[in-house]
């Protein structure tokens, strides 16, 4: 049989996952022994951020090659179809000659649009009210749990615990892996492969396996950073929103929620092994790129906050590594390269990888190319919780319109964002640099918050939403499925916001 010449390309995608929460990282705590290897055989992009670190629209970005302005999405739009305009990155390898499937989330509408992928072996995250049952929970009913995946009774978007209640082969986790390792078996041996495995974890539900919780017990777990701007009474109205609406935890009780988190990470990492050691023993890993990446991060207590959305580290900061085949001259194995990067660049990245043109839609850049942005932008939210970031890589500078207010940290210096440099008169040139790249990226309801080139922002009220008994979205009993509801009306916390600014 005649070889395959063009390489393959493995791309392990997980939700939610912070980009300093890796061994190869610095971070003392995690256990994640195959993506620490990934990166000694690859480059690890350090300085790797979601251009909106919320779920679609980075996803968005990844499939299309493109900032959240040309893809269209910078809130959350559960019912906006892909751009028709635009080839997405499964679509553009199948179309030179790849066999391309996708296995696990992909979150896109209407669900069973494969968007240019063969196949989709779809998890949903048990979404079956917006018009269709994933595989997932067929799997479960043909044994013999119909509707039980939500029987742990806990939420997609809070941060109580718990461990898994079925057999551990029925975790999403080790579901997703069994079905990426069948699909690289299942293969057409004539044509080079795309495979995209994307892992719902660490994103809640915290439901970590048993065993991969106890690894944690006996380790100590470092407190979250809290800023010297996070706790004042001044602080900008959107984080003061953000932060009273989930239940901050005890010092004890965010330790375990931490424990379940690093747990789900060390459980995904485990897994990956298996779809590596499948790669291996079907004689295609030499002939194999892999890369790893976060849709976005998660603040996990840091400066009280939780989840993602904001412009801080933990959210915005992602994962990005590339490990290329022995013979890729162009990732050198083990770098560490601190070039500004972003989600939009992976589909011009993986196709210069393998010799394909890069279509004329992408915004993004190869990483590969020897190309270094200047500054980065990146935007969240058009209502009161809207935020508005650049960097340069050293200096970070945050707008929130509501209110109009500012924030600026020194990366380098202060890495976790304690020290709030915007009010600092040592940095005022600083400031004013990023503002006025700032005001460049700046596009539709952005304008009504300037006044020339102001920042004028808008006023905002004093509102806090109340106790949340619709626990964020808490899904139940899935068996009769639940009933329909309208695609385009976001579930969850975002619900609870005010909609627009006044």
């Amino acid at each position: 049989m005649k070889k395959v010449k063009n390489p393959n390309i493995l791309f392990l995608c997980v939700d939610q996952w912070p980009g300093k929460l890796l061994g190869c990282a610095g971070h003392s705590e995690i256990e994640t022994p195959t993506i620490d290897r990934l990166a000694a055989s690859g480059v690890q992009f350090t300085r790797a951020y979601a251009e909106t670190p919320i779920c679609i629209p980075a996803r968005r970005s990844i499939m299309t090659g493109t900032s959240p302005r040309a893809h269209g999405d910078r809130v959350f739009q559960p019912a906006l179809p892909m751009p028709a305009s635009m080839p997405t990155l499964p679509q553009i390898f199948r179309n030179n000659g790849y066999q391309a499937n996708a296995i696990g989330k992909i979150h896109v509408f209407p669900q069973r649009n494969r968007i240019g992928f063969d196949d989709v072996v779809l998890y949903e995250e048990g979404r079956s009210n917006l018009g269709s049952i994933d595989d997932y929970e067929i799997h479960l009913a043909e044994n013999g749990f119909a509707g039980k995946q939500n029987m742990h009774g806990m939420s997609q978007n809070e941060f109580s615990w718990t461990t898994w209640h079925l057999e551990d082969r029925y975790h999403p986790t080790n579901w997703i892996t069994l079905e990426a390792c069948r699909s690289i078996k299942r293969r057409d041996p004539t044509r080079p492969g795309f495979w995209f495995v994307s892992y719902n974890h660490p994103h809640p539900p915290l439901v970590p396996l048993k065993q991969y919780f106890d690894r944690y017990k006996g380790i100590q777990i470092t407190a979250p950073n809290i800023g010297s701007w996070a706790q004042k009474k001044d602080r900008p109205y959107p984080i003061k929103l953000i932060q009273k609406t989930w239940d901050q935890l005890s010092d004890k009780k965010l330790e375990d929620t931490r424990r379940a988190f690093y747990a789900l990470c060390t459980h995904i990492d485990h897994q990956i092994r298996t779809i590596i050691g499948t790669l291996r023993e079907e004689k295609i890993l030499d002939n194999t790129i892999i890369m790893f990446c976060s849709d976005h991060g998660e603040m996990l207590g840091e400066h009280g906050l939780y989840a993602k959305r904001v412009m801080y580290e933990n959210s915005s900061n992602i994962p990005m590594i590339i490990s290329g085949t022995p013979n890729e001259k162009r990732l050198k194995k083990g770098n560490k390269d601190n070039r500004l990067v972003g989600l939009q660049d992976i589909m011009p990245t993986l196709l210069d990888l393998v010799n394909i043109k890069i279509p004329e839609t992408c915004t993004g850049i190869s990483m590969i190319k020897d190309l270094k942005r200047k500054t980065l932008y990146c935007e969240s939210q058009e209502g009161v919780t809207a935020t508005r970031m650049i960097t340069d890589s050293q200096y970070k500078l945050i707008w929130y319109p509501g209110g109009n207010r500012w924030q600026m940290f020194d990366l380098n210096n202060d890495p976790y964002e304690k020290n709030d440099l915007s009010n600092n008169q040592s940095y005022k040139k600083q400031m004013k640099n990023l503002q006025d790249e700032l005001i460049k990226e700046l596009y539709g309801c952005d304008k009504r918050w300037l006044k020339g080139k102001k920042f004028i922002g808008f006023k905002t009220s004093n509102f806090i939403p109340a106790p949340d008994r619709n626990l964020s979205g808490q899904r139940g009993l899935h068996y009769p499925p639940p009933k329909s509801i309208e695609p385009g009306i976001a579930q969850g916390v975002t619900n609870r916001w005010e909609a627009k600014d006044t």
